[in-house]
């Protein structure tokens, strides 16, 4: 089942089950999906599709970021809620580390020795990922894996 099917269907089974959040946080994603097609001006492929949910997701983070600073407990809770149901979306992600042995992995692979090497990790790394851990983590690891040989 594509990724369109699978929204069409929980969004449906959200307005039955009357649930607002969830109606809310799918109509949002649906919405940036057309965006991003409209965009692109195809389909998007599935890799593509999780790309955006976890921009959303890093969108939402973001906002928690904010309105801590703002003393807003309330949208602090909304937010974590809505990606509770944006990473539903996701498939599992990688453990810590099961991302540092896959990350020690492609450093020998790709004969890195030092941070300065971190690109040409990660242009082969975040490939491997397919959306089971942010970009932002790859990098993170990679920088500490890299700088632990250096």
């Amino acid at each position: 089942m594509d990724y369109e099917t699978i929204l069409k269907n929980d969004l449906y089974a959200a307005m039955r089950a009357n649930d607002t959040l969830r109606k809310r946080v799918i109509r949002l994603l649906i919405s940036s999906i057309e965006l991003a097609e409209v965009a692109k001006g195809s389909k998007l492929t599935d890799s593509e599709f999780i790309a955006l949910v976890q921009k959303e997701i890093k969108t939402k983070n973001d906002t928690i970021v904010d309105a801590e600073k703002a003393n807003r407990p309330e949208m602090v809770k909304e937010q974590l809620e809505e990606i509770k149901v944006l990473e539903a979306y996701l498939p599992k992600q990688l453990s810590e580390a099961e991302l540092v042995q896959l990350a020690e992995e492609v450093i020998q692979e790709t004969g890195a020795t030092s941070p300065k090497d971190m690109g040409k990790v990660l242009k082969v790394l975040i490939p491997k990922l397919a959306g089971r851990a942010t970009n932002q983590d790859a990098s993170r690891v990679v920088k500490d894996c890299l700088t632990k040989l250096s």
